[in-house]
Formats: C-alpha cells, sequence, structure tokens
C-alpha cells in the first residue's frame, strides 16, 4: 500500500500540468484533482507521524492541524477575491463540523479502543463553545436583509481579534504543556529527523494547496450536472476536499495504534479552524473584499449540535469503533440536514 501510495504522489503535478497546458473537461479535472488529494494527504500524515516522534502527539497534533488547514485558508481566500461568500462561509463552518465527527469518527472507527487525551480534548472543545458563541454576534444582524451588506463586515473585525488573542494564549500554554510532558523514547529514533518531517509538510502542503484550487475552480460544474445547492457543495464538498489531509493524517496514525494522536489532529483542527482560521480569512478579507461573518441559523446550530455531541460521544477519554460510529453518523444527519436547507 505505501508504495501504491508513494506511486499515486505523481497525479499532482500531472494534474497541476494538465490544468495549465490541456484543455480538459472541468469534470475530468474534478475527478483527477480529487484523486490526488489522496496520497497527498497520506503522505501529510506521514510526515506529521515522523515529526510526533521528536515532539510528542500534543505538538504532533498542533503541527498537522497547522498544515493541514493552510489550503483552506488559501481556498477561501480565493473564493473570497472571487466573491463567492456563501462558499466561503459553509465551507469553513462546514470544515469545523467534519473535523469534528467525520475525521474523528474515521480516526477511531480506524484505530478501535485506545485513549484520548481528555484535557487537551476539551481544550479544543471550549475554545469551540467560546468561538460559536462570539459568532453569533456578526452573524444575527446577517439574518434579516442583505447578508453582505456593508456595515456587517465591521461587526466581525472584533470578533475575530478576539478570537485570535484566545488562539495565541491557548496554543501558547497548550504547546508549553505538551513540551513538558512529552518524555522522549529511550529507543533510538529511525524514523525521520524533525527537519525533514517538516520540510515535507510544508512541501506537501503547498501542492496541496495548488491542487485544492484546481478542484475548487471545476466543483461548480460538477455541482451542476449533480444538481447540488451551492450551499451544499460548499459546506459538505469543499469542506471534506479542504480538510483531506486531515483525514489522511488521522485515519493513518489512528491505524497504527496512535489514538491520542489522531484526536489531537481532528480537536485542534476543528479549533484551529473555528478560532484561528475563520477571524484569519475576515481580517484578511479586507485587503480583498472585506467578508461578513453572517452565518446562516443551520450553520451556528449545526456547530453548536456537533460541538456538544462530539463533547459528550468522548466525555470518558476513551475511543472505540462504537463510539467513532455514533460521530460518523452524527455527520450522516449533518449532510442530509444541508442537502435539505439549500441555498439562503
Amino acid at each position: 500500500m505505501r508504495k501504491i501510495l508513494f506511486a499515486t504522489l505523481a497525479l499532482a503535478p500531472i494534474v497541476i500540468a494538465l490544468h495549465y497546458l490541456a484543455d480538459l473537461s472541468q469534470t475530468v479535472e474534478f475527478v483527477i484533482a480529487a484523486a490526488a488529494l489522496v496520497p497527498l494527504a497520506w503522505l501529510i500524515g506521514e510526515a506529521t507521524e515522523h515529526a510526533a516522534e521528536h515532539t510528542g502527539p500534543g505538538i504532533g497534533g498542533f503541527l498537522n492541524a497547522t498544515f493541514g488547514n493552510a489550503p483552506e485558508l488559501i481556498i477561501a481566500l480565493i473564493a473570497v477575491n472571487e466573491g463567492l461568500t456563501e462558499v466561503v462561509r459553509g465551507s469553513l463552518t462546514g470544515s469545523v463540523v467534519s473535523n469534528l465527527l467525520l475525521v474523528l469518527g474515521a480516526a477511531l472507527v480506524a484505530g478501535g479502543r485506545g485513549t484520548l487525551d481528555r484535557f487537551s480534548s476539551f481544550l479544543s472543545i471550549g475554545l469551540l463553545v467560546v468561538a460559536t458563541s462570539l459568532f453569533l454576534i456578526p452573524a444575527i444582524p446577517g439574518w434579516d436583509g442583505d447578508p453582505d451588506r456593508g456595515s456587517l463586515p465591521r461587526i466581525a473585525v472584533p470578533v475575530a481579534i478576539a478570537l485570535l488573542i484566545v488562539y495565541v494564549g491557548v496554543t501558547w500554554y497548550s504547546l508549553r504543556r505538551h513540551s513538558r510532558i512529552h518524555v522522549a523514547s529511550d529507543e533510538e529514533i529511525t524514523g525521520w529527523s524533525l527537519p525533514a518531517a517538516l520540510v515535507a509538510l510544508a512541501l506537501t502542503t503547498l501542492v496541496t494547496a495548488v491542487v485544492a484550487e484546481i478542484l475548487v475552480g471545476s466543483i461548480d460544474v460538477f455541482a451542476d450536472e449533480a444538481g447540488l445547492s451551492e450551499f451544499f457543495v460548499a459546506a459538505v464538498i469543499i469542506a471534506i476536499v479542504g480538510n483531506a489531509a486531515e483525514h489522511g493524517g488521522a485515519v493513518v496514525v489512528a491505524y497504527r495504534g496512535k489514538i491520542a494522536l489522531a484526536g489531537e489532529i481532528a480537536l485542534a483542527s476543528a479549533a484551529q479552524v473555528a478560532v484561528f482560521l475563520i477571524p484569519a480569512v475576515a481580517l484578511l478579507s479586507w485587503f480583498l473584499d472585506p467578508l461578513a461573518l453572517s452565518f446562516r441559523p443551520v450553520e451556528i446550530a449545526t456547530l453548536a449540535g456537533a460541538t456538544v455531541f462530539t463533547a459528550g460521544v468522548i466525555w470518558t477519554g476513551h475511543s472505540s469503533r462504537f463510539r467513532g460510529g455514533l460521530l460518523l453518523a452524527g455527520y450522516v444527519v449533518v449532510v442530509v440536514v444541508f442537502f435539505l436547507t439549500g441555498d439562503r
């Protein structure tokens, strides 16, 4: 399987070359780009696992969340520049929900019985509670009238700044905590060196961003042919594509028995999207086209529901395939809700 995955890494440069040099249909581009993201996601998971041997699962999960969310930031800013505000908001909230339910659920199913870092897990859950509560401030005014009217982006600025301050403070504390509790193994580390793992993460993330941009550029045609709403495409398909790194990373390391690291990847990524990625997009959008965080009621309700449901499932700090199945079932419910909701 490793040989196959290494071989299919060639799909990434192929899809990039075909995009710029050939005149392919957008549907074909979508399929090839989606296939190319699978080995890239696996490689990010592989590099993260090697980095975690040097840093411990907490910092390893933070690294995977950071590099894994970089493509989502790039995709969101490109969509903002093109005026696709509903796509941006839907993909960001959908990303949080898919990390909580789909990524963590798939990881628990792949890993089976194990133990999560309960303190770190509920630190991420707490960040999601804070973020969801603060999102109500810019969201509620957008429930009446034009959700993109000029006054709404200004309401998002103090909320974004507050969330970034919370993110910096909690991240500093969390990384210091993980540095204190991590004890290096007495066995000689035979995997990649830490610099090699970090370089691999950075380069793979860059290529993933390019491939994901190609996929998003062709997703409208795919959606039209499938008869899907723009909101569903953003909140489900683009969110899953943007989270390809987290999917691959969490499932790979969970399957290898590293449940704590898999949980860190999924939960840290969900929290990072909520308290870092969304406010960062809101602030950076002022250099392009100011974005209002006018999340729809269904998005706020789904964020809150997914957070509470996930907290209940992992309350004991233990993982199992049954708990993973519950999370996956919850995501199926969310997908159905998003499908039935349609566009604003």
